[in-house]
């Protein structure tokens, strides 16, 4: 075991030795392995989307099998996805690539202000699929945040049982905020500490902008002289608003951008102190083997950071 990883597990010393064992293989799989880094491919578009706007881009998308070579051939630390997509395949990539299995999931067929995603599978589900870890989305800012927040806990506790660390997408969405909220500085790092709170063992959050949200938040920035001018101070920010840094934070690619400026925002996302990316409509996107080389560079980059 490196050091890096034997520090990362101590910060979780009130777990068991199966979530303990389940955080040291996602961060001992793949190409980072051993740094205590992190390059997930998370592939749960299609339910929240819906498949064309998903997989028209590169049509072996459609095929969920595909996703699984993917991120094993692309050397990433784990792959991640609703119950349908992982059940087509886990037979078949059994004990290949750490999985993750998305608990709760939403469809954009009905519009709303204010999101609750439906639990869709379950910690007896990611058990038979053999997975390294749950996922869950949360949507702090929605007005139905405190079911959303119960559902968590009930749900970590029980995975904490059997051995499954909690992965947490914390993603502000709500009538209560705008869209330049959503991705706000003070939003985006109170939804980490949320999530922090609740029991997460990972989290995963949007790269924040430097606006403001909300007025008492930003007295309390001046204040304090927080430095939010540069994405870099911005994501330091936002992984010490995580006890300190003391849990692990990635960060997601966001809306399909150009190969360059992904590079350089992810550049400056790894010289903050991330833990890594979840990368996924930028990666399965494209064309495997452009997809596999982009993979690279982004492991590349937060290997060096």
């Amino acid at each position: 075991m490196s050091d890096r990883v034997k520090e990362i597990l101590s910060w979780y010393g009130s777990d068991n030795t199966g979530v303990l064992s389940n955080l040291y293989t996602l961060m001992n799989t793949g190409r980072l392995a051993g740094t205590g880094k992190l390059v997930i491919l998370p592939v749960d578009q299609g339910f929240e989307h819906g498949p064309a706007r998903s997989f028209a881009p590169n049509e072996p998308g459609y095929d969920a099998r595909y996703h699984y070579q993917l991120a094993i051939d692309a050397g990433c630390n784990a792959y991640a996805a609703p119950h349908g997509a992982l059940a087509v395949a886990s037979r078949e990539f059994a004990g290949r690539i750490p999985t993750i299995l998305k608990l709760n999931n939403s469809d954009s067929l009905l519009k709303g202000e204010d999101p609750c995603p439906a639990i869709t599978s379950s910690v007896q589900d990611a058990l038979e699929l053999g997975c390294a870890a749950i996922g869950f989305t949360l949507y702090p800012g929605s007005a139905h945040r405190n079911a959303m927040y119960e559902q968590l806990r009930e749900i970590s506790q029980e995975a904490r049982s059997v051995g499954l660390p909690t992965i947490v997408w914390s993603y502000p969405r709500g009538s209560s905020l705008s869209k330049e909220g959503e991705t706000g500085i003070d939003v985006v790092a109170y939804a980490a500490h949320v999530a922090c709170q609740l029991g997460a063992h990972i989290v995963k959050v949007k790269p924040p902008t430097a606006h403001i949200e909300q007025a008492e938040a930003k007295k309390a920035y001046e204040k304090a002289g927080i430095q939010v001018d540069t994405l870099d101070k911005r994501i330091s920010h936002v992984v010490q608003s995580c006890f300190n840094g003391r849990r692990i934070v990635i960060f997601s690619g966001g809306a399909t951008k150009g190969t360059d400026a992904l590079l350089d925002e992810l550049t400056l996302i790894a010289k903050g102190g991330a833990f890594g990316s979840i990368m996924g409509r930028n990666a399965f996107q494209r064309e495997k083997g452009e997809a596999i080389d982009l993979l690279n560079k982004i492991q590349d980059i937060f290997a060096k950071a």
